[in-house]
């Protein structure tokens, strides 16, 4: 069994392998480059070694921890710079020694991994952009990098946002540039959740016929976890006396506590006791390490296709619901604005403008006015 991520190797006939965990999404991104085939037998995907294939993989896979035979690093030039491709989410340690400095400093004062991997990105995909040394840099080259993504590349808010907090650490923080800081950042796309019903809820999670799938989605709805939460949880956070999900290290390196539900723990401990997990609660195919975000948002992704629902949602969406249903359950912000984890109110206020608590009390002008039927009966 492969582990997390997208694996690359080679064989001794110069094939092309692509091997990765079942997942419909990266069967759907693999089908979309010329030449493959499945090996059924093997569970990977081999491509001839023609000129220019590697590059359109990692270019398919550019969003996916990639992790690549040793025996092909560094040989792949970048389409734009030229240099050997060691970033864009590719695993290996060939960086330059500039980078290999901000990777050490962002590991240094605990940043996440996807941080890391996305200040990375940007950094290089910048220089690969203005094709010039850090040395030569200046405050029009960055400007006309954000106008890049933001016009040519029709990038959202986060992304940009993401790129200039890359560009600002490394050259602000680390060169001690100051040219960074003048960069505007455009506003935050304020965009409102996606909810769903309680019944959409109850529809995704009894398509789910897997116990473990089942589990996951549940915990997800009954705690209003992250996906990066649910799959780091440990056997010993789930405290069945209390009723309570111990969560640590969320986003900002904060530990906080969640409930438990009553039929969330009735099918963990079904599942415990088919699976019988050990360290993680809920493992992947490598010993030791846990189950993927990436399978867990290809899971709901077939729960949501089972269950019929059309509506734009993710993973992410079972946690809006959460605290929409809580709100409109009667339970105070306050109280929401804690077991979610947000640091500001005003974070977990969006949720009344999603739900029906008060909305649902205003009546339509239409539904006060005397209309015929007009064609209606």
């Amino acid at each position: 069994m492969y582990g997390s991520g997208v694996n690359i190797s080679i064989d001794h006939s110069g094939n092309l392998l692509v091997a990765f965990q079942y997942n419909p999404i990266l069967v759907q991104k693999v089908k979309t480059i010329h030449g493959y085939r499945w090996h059924p037998d093997k569970k990977h995907w081999s491509f001839p070694n023609v000129n220019g294939i590697l590059e359109k993989i990692l270019e398919v896979f550019k969003d996916e921890e990639i992790h690549i035979d040793p025996a092909l690093q560094g040989t792949v030039p970048d389409l734009r710079t030229g240099l050997p491709i060691s970033l864009g989410g590719v695993v290996e340690s060939g960086l330059s020694p500039a980078f290999e400095d901000l990777r050490r400093e962002l590991v240094s004062r605990k940043y996440s991994y996807r941080t890391v991997k996305g200040y990375l990105y940007y950094n290089r995909d910048f220089l690969g952009f203005v094709k010039k040394q850090p040395s030569e840099i200046n405050d029009s080259d960055i400007k006309d990098y954000l106008l890049y993504l933001a016009e040519e590349k029709q990038s959202a808010t986060s992304t940009l946002n993401q790129a200039i907090n890359a560009l600002k650490f490394y050259y602000g923080t680390m060169l001690k540039k100051k040219f960074v800081y003048e960069v505007k950042r455009p506003r935050k796309d304020k965009k409102l959740p996606v909810v769903l019903s309680k019944e959409e809820v109850a529809k995704i999670l009894n398509s789910v016929d897997n116990l473990k799938h089942r589990a996951i989605l549940m915990l997800v709805y009954s705690a209003g976890l992250r996906v990066g939460e649910v799959v780091r949880l440990k056997t010993e956070d789930i405290d069945s006396k209390r009723m309570l999900i111990h969560i640590k290290g969320a986003k900002g390196r904060k530990d906080r506590y969640t409930l438990l539900s009553e039929k969330a723990l009735e099918i963990l401990r079904a599942y415990w006791r088919e699976y019988k997990p050990v360290k993680w609660l809920f493992e992947g195919f490598r010993d030791g390490r846990y189950i993927s975000t990436r399978t867990v948002q290809a899971i709901f992704e077939q729960a949501k296709e089972n269950a019929g629902i059309k509506k734009e949602i993710s993973v992410h969406t079972l946690r809006h619901s959460f605290a929409t249903h809580l709100l409109e359950g009667g339970t105070d912000l306050r109280y929401i604005q804690e077991l979610l984890g947000h640091v500001s109110s005003k974070t977990t206020e969006i949720y009344t403008h999603v739900s029906q608590k008060s909305l649902g009390k205003i009546k339509s002008p239409l539904d006060t006015l005397n209309l015929g039927k007009g064609g209606l009966g």
